[in-house]
């Protein structure tokens, strides 16, 4: 009788569950489903302001990129021919000035690359 009534109880509590299931689904407003028919409506992202500005950000974030990769191959060079000319085995105080430019430069165009559209 126990095993019975307990049977009952998950085979009800199981119903219940799928029932509940059923019952809490997502129900999206008409603008947002698709239909028959919806397939062959373009998406549009904005208006055409919007795409502009984003071109505009994008052209220049390119550009900023360009000016940081020219800086960082300048104090690279400059770097090199530093430690090329000295016969000390210990880097200047300039040099590791221009090695934490470069590394700045190389963090804010690695930035600037991820938020490239």
């Amino acid at each position: 009788m126990l095993k019975a009534s307990s049977l009952a109880l998950v085979l009800f509590a199981l119903l219940g569950a799928a029932h509940l299931a059923f019952a809490q689904q997502i129900h999206l407003p008409p603008a947002v489903s698709q239909g028959p028919g919806m397939g062959n409506v373009p998406v549009t992202s904005g208006d055409g302001v919007q795409k502009q500005q984003a071109k505009a950000a994008n052209l220049q974030r390119q550009a900023e990129i360009k000016r940081d990769t020219d800086k960082m191959f300048q104090l690279t060079a400059e770097l090199k021919q530093s430690l090329e000319t000295s016969s000390q085995d210990v880097m200047s105080m300039d040099d590791l000035k221009k090695v934490e430019q470069i590394e700045k430069l190389a963090h804010g165009v690695k930035s600037k690359m991820k938020q490239s559209l």
